[in-house]
């Protein structure tokens, strides 16, 4: 491996560490500070971030994320009875990565959201979001929820799995444009606004 290969390893541990976290802790809103902290910290300081190294610090955080609310956390079952879809998405480290829907959860008044797994070696459950504040308040591209082949897993299972929108984040590519990242499509796009989770702050040049 190269010096690179060995800081996404250990990226990637740390990752998976902060959620094993979250996970650990029973209070939401205290578990969330414990995501916030964590991540900025991972963003601005590790060899891996995909924030370009002259871009951090300006005395600023690597990201904001709004405040706490609770009303947009949710345990819900998924719903397993959805047409059968495959997605093909090019990315800039992993090549073409293949997803195939495997679920939806609804989200009360907020609507639905498909659930993919990574189709590939290791696989993953991956969950992404794409709302009324895209490109307004929070990044044009979307957001993701779950990535679970990367670390970032919420909790709970097929009856109940907890799809916490507070702890929807952006993607490498909202960060630097040498990322391609798989974006939200129609079954991940909800029309009402979700104004917690992080928001997008343009980088410095």
């Amino acid at each position: 491996m190269h010096s690179a290969q060995w800081h996404v390893l250990d990226w990637r541990r740390r990752v998976a560490e902060l959620y094993r976290e979250v996970r650990a802790e029973h209070d939401p809103r205290a578990a969330h500070a414990v995501w916030v902290d964590g991540r900025e910290r991972l963003l601005s300081t590790h060899p891996a971030s995909p924030v370009p190294p002259a871009q951090r610090g300006h005395g600023r955080p690597a990201t904001v994320v709004a405040p706490y609310d609770p009303a947009y956390r949710f345990v819900v079952p998924v719903d397993l009875d959805v047409p059968g879809e495959r997605r093909e998405v090019p990315t800039a480290t992993d090549g073409v990565v293949p997803f195939e829907r495997i679920g939806r959860v609804e989200l009360g008044e907020l609507g639905g959201l498909d659930l993919w797994w990574l189709d590939s070696y290791g696989g993953g459950v991956f969950c992404s979001l794409r709302d009324a504040t895209s490109g307004r308040t929070t990044y044009g591209g979307g957001r993701y929820v779950l990535d679970t082949v990367k670390g970032a897993d919420l909790g709970g299972d097929r009856a109940g799995l907890v799809v916490d929108l507070n702890f929807a984040y952006q993607p490498s590519c909202a960060y630097d444009d040498a990322w391609a990242c798989p974006l939200p499509g129609p079954g991940n796009t909800l029309r009402v606004p979700v104004p917690v989770g992080e928001q997008h702050v343009p980088m410095p040049g």
